[in-house]
């Protein structure tokens, strides 16, 4: 928790320095502040919602990928080195919001028809509606936000296991094995670079995690503003 409370602390600061002073000719770090912003509103929400409804969710779509974005990193920061994502509590959050904008925007725009276009298929047989229906009903109100949930936290997981293998390793190794004189100690040369290795794959895996949760919510909202799913 103390970690979670520190990335947010973090976020508000780095946005509020970020914009408070913002100038048309804009400094290196205004320019990778922007280039960061512009790259998940272009390319994730307006891109797959559009300008108008795009505007309509980009506050709370960027605060699901800069939250998730932050919290993941923390995974491979010396000292903190556990994702604030890794415990269930917060994918679990990020995913019943992610749902709750689906179920939202789906009734604003068609009322309560949205659930008879989410359920029923148009062109189906009658005879083979009640069973879709109901595959339809699973998949998209119940194993939706699980899979959102579980996507997240076992990336973050994995990942967290893999660099506690490789770190316990190398300290096992050097510490222990050949501080006695054993010359298999040198093995920790090999997981040391195993685990730099897959910290930065865990920076690369932050980074996607961050996208991946986000574009998913916003086509989520996508169809759920179609006419038809």
């Amino acid at each position: 928790m103390l970690i979670r409370l520190l990335v947010v602390v973090l976020l508000v600061l780095v946005f509020w320095l970020g914009t408070r002073n913002m100038k048309i000719v804009p400094s290196r770090g205004q320019v990778m502040f922007e280039f960061i912003t512009g790259f998940v509103r272009d390319n994730i929400i307006i891109g797959t919602l559009g300008e108008k409804d795009g505007k309509r969710f980009m506050s709370v779509l960027m605060t699901i990928f800069f939250v998730t974005l932050g919290m993941n990193i923390t995974g491979i920061i010396p000292g903190l080195q556990i994702a604030g994502t890794s415990v269930i509590g917060l994918p679990l959050i990020m995913a019943l919001v992610a749902y709750f904008l689906f179920i939202y925007a789906g009734i604003r725009r068609h009322g309560l028809r949205f659930f008879k276009n989410a359920l029923i298929l148009p062109g189906v047989p009658i005879a083979l509606t009640p069973f879709l229906a109901l595959l339809e009903f699973l998949s998209t109100f119940i194993l939706r936000p699980i899979t959102l949930t579980l996507r997240l936290l076992m990336n973050m997981v994995a990942g967290h296991m893999l660099l506690v293998l490789c770190f316990a390793a190398t300290d096992f190794f050097f510490f222990t094995v050949l501080k006695d004189g054993n010359f298999l100690g040198l093995l920790g040369v090999g997981t040391f670079a195993f685990g730099i290795a897959f910290t930065l794959l865990e920076m690369f895996v932050a980074a996607l995690q961050a996208y991946v949760i986000t574009i998913l919510a916003a086509i989520y909202i996508q169809m759920a503003l179609a006419e038809e799913h």
